[in-house]
């Protein structure tokens, strides 16, 4: 008989999936990947956001004698999850900086006395002499490193402390060892493997691909109003995230949303430690707030109700994108990820990579990954497909789910196509490859302009070629050419310069595809756009709707009362569920998705009165 089936009195995998966390089934690969763990065996795990990864560990560590120990790398996450098992009944703990010296003692007493299922640390602390000296005196039921991207110098998280949790192999080579990540090209896996020593694990990679989510990608003309109509599709309750380049633009976008009557706030590494905590907390804990961060925000954010995501500026690199926009919806429920865009943020991209002190070949990677999430933003296909590929999935043509799905583009016609992209190319060597794209589309254009004049460019052939053409769509013709690589950018001074494909070009020998640019639109003055109403609409009949508002609002109450954040108690897809199925009985509420037995004893009675007063 397998050790899935006489583990402990804990029972089989499933039953615990049934009795703790009131799931009927397992998806992907998690009992697979459950069943080798509670076998002893090592795995590396790649599951998308939302997937279900915890599962594949938390399991695993209540089957297993002893305890599970997992590496997170932030506190923020851990102390979310914590509390997420400790609402569903599992003996759960963590240990770091925010403790107490004494609560971080009676933390060890627990673990030494066996009454842990689950203990999160950081690697930091983990890899301390006084940690593994009190793991060596007791039974390790697994290892489990999550965001084990972070071991990678390629990632975008990388976090040299991760790199030396190989000893762990060396130390407890008997115990089973997870690397889990939903973000990890096949660079990235060799990194883990090799780093955490499990070249004999067994591998799972479930895909990438978040069908839930909406990819939208625009040019970016006025942002702060293209922020606003996108975020008028949601309501005043929904939360989300607006990602920066720059803490400038994080704390002037945050005071200009909560000036229109949002509640955003800003997070960046500038800020006070202590204000950063305060505005993660009442991300976490309200309901409705809007986060404006740079990337120094979302990697320990658990959060599974994120209804949107937008970017105002470029991300890294596609595994940064993903990552980003994998913070919305991961309770699975439809959720829209924005981003615009411009050439400038290639400019900015490329000189913070170019004046950086990495490494020739590490520049060089980093540049070709820029150079790929530009040619997502510009592609004309099926945005998911082009995302998808980049991680070596390959899915269908069309998602049906993205902007180019959901309205089509088209390309210029050859060969004028090809015929723009030449006097585009000619220009650009015609002044000499030293400057941007808005002065090479006001030569082409034929502008009168004085430093035009005094660099003599308003005699060269090119000038005034395209003067039947506005300046924004000769700014366009560049940006794809940018993004194709028949020019590149120089990352210290922005000029334009080409490069070895943009021969075969100029010459007629290759056509090159080109969309014509979107029309501005045009906002008549004073027109505003208020946010939506409690919440964006996730049921059809309006009557769920409307007890789906009020099992939100009792989940809030029951939130503030234990001051953990709302989702611990229920996420917004068992509040789905409740509001379409309308338990009547305490016995029907154990049927449905999310609610376990600790769940059903602690607030079955409050959730029938509810939908009981619902009618």
């Amino acid at each position: 008989m397998r050790e899935t089936e006489l583990a402990n009195e804990s029972g089989t995998a499933l039953e615990v999936l049934e009795r703790v966390f009131g799931y009927a089934l397992f998806r992907g690969h998690q009992a697979e990947v459950i069943d080798a763990v509670v076998g002893g065996a090592s795995a590396l795990v790649l599951m998308p956001t939302g997937g279900g990864k915890s599962l594949c560990y938390q399991i695993p560590a209540m089957l297993r004698s002893g305890v599970g120990v997992v590496v997170s790398p932030l506190i923020a996450l851990m102390q979310d999850q914590v509390a997420a098992l400790r609402q569903a009944g599992v003996k759960a703990a963590y240990l770091n900086s925010s403790l107490e010296w004494g609560e971080a003692l009676e933390v060890e007493h627990d673990l030494v006395d066996g009454k842990l299922d689950l203990l999160y640390v950081a690697p930091e602390r983990l890899l301390s002499g006084r940690l593994m000296d009190l793991l060596g005196r007791v039974r390790v039921a697994l290892f489990a490193i999550d965001e084990a991207h972070c071991v990678s110098q390629w990632g975008h998280d990388f976090r040299p402390e991760y790199q030396q949790l190989g000893v762990l192999g060396e130390r407890f080579p008997d115990v089973p060892r997870l690397a889990l990540t939903a973000t990890a090209d096949e660079r990235t896996r060799g990194d883990i493997v090799a780093c955490l020593g499990l070249e004999g694990a067994q591998r799972f990679v479930s895909g990438f691909d978040r069908p839930n989510l909406r990819y939208h990608v625009t040019l970016r003309t006025s942002a702060r109003q293209q922020l606003l109509e996108f975020l008028g599709r949601f309501g005043r309750n929904d939360a989300g995230i607006v990602y920066c380049l720059s803490r400038r633009k994080v704390d002037e976008t945050a005071a200009w949303l909560r000036e229109k009557g949002y509640r955003a706030l800003a997070y960046h590494a500038g800020l006070d430690g202590a204000v950063r905590s305060e505005h993660q907390a009442r991300f976490l804990r309200d309901e409705g707030v809007i986060i404006v961060a740079t990337i120094a925000f979302g990697m320990g954010i658990d959060k599974p109700n994120v209804r949107f995501v937008a970017h105002l500026d470029l991300p890294k690199s596609m595994e940064a994108y993903y990552q980003e926009t994998g913070r919305a919806g991961r309770d699975g429920l439809p959720s829209e990820v924005w981003m615009a865009y411009g050439l400038s943020d290639v400019v900015q991209l490329r000189g913070m990579i170019d004046g950086s002190e990495a490494g020739l070949e590490q520049k060089r990677i980093e540049r070709q990954k820029l150079e790929s999430l530009l040619g997502y933003a510009e592609t004309v296909a099926c945005r998911r497909r082009v995302l998808l590929r980049y991680f070596g999935d390959d899915p269908e043509e069309r998602c049906g789910n993205c902007d180019n799905c959901l309205n089509p583009q088209t390309l210029i016609e050859q060969p004028e196509a090809t015929e723009l992209a030449q006097k585009a190319l000619s220009c650009v060597y015609r002044t000499g490859q030293r400057y941007g794209a808005g002065y090479i589309a006001d030569v082409l254009v034929g502008a009168k302009d004085e430093r035009i004049e005094r660099n003599g460019h308003d005699a060269v052939s090119t000038y005034g070629v395209g003067k039947d053409r506005s300046k924004a769509s000769w700014m366009g013709v560049v940006r794809q050419l940018v993004s194709g690589g028949w020019l590149t950018v120089d990352g210290e001074y922005g000029s334009l310069v080409l490069t070895e494909s943009s021969r075969a070009v100029m010459r007629g020998e290759v056509e090159i595809p080109l969309r014509p640019e979107p029309e501005r639109k045009k906002r008549a003055r004073g027109e505003r756009r208020d946010r939506g109403g409690a919440g964006a609409k996730v049921l059809e009949g309006d009557k769920d709707q409307a007890l789906f508002e009020r099992l939100r609002e009792a989940r809030l109450v029951l939130a503030r009362e234990q001051a953990v954040p709302p989702y611990v108690i229920l996420h917004d897809a068992t509040l789905v569920a409740l509001a379409k199925a309308r338990p009547g009985s305490l016995t029907e509420l154990g049927h449905v998705h999310g609610i376990g037995a600790t769940k059903l004893e602690r607030y079955g009675e409050r959730l029938l009165e509810v939908i009981g007063a619902a009618g």
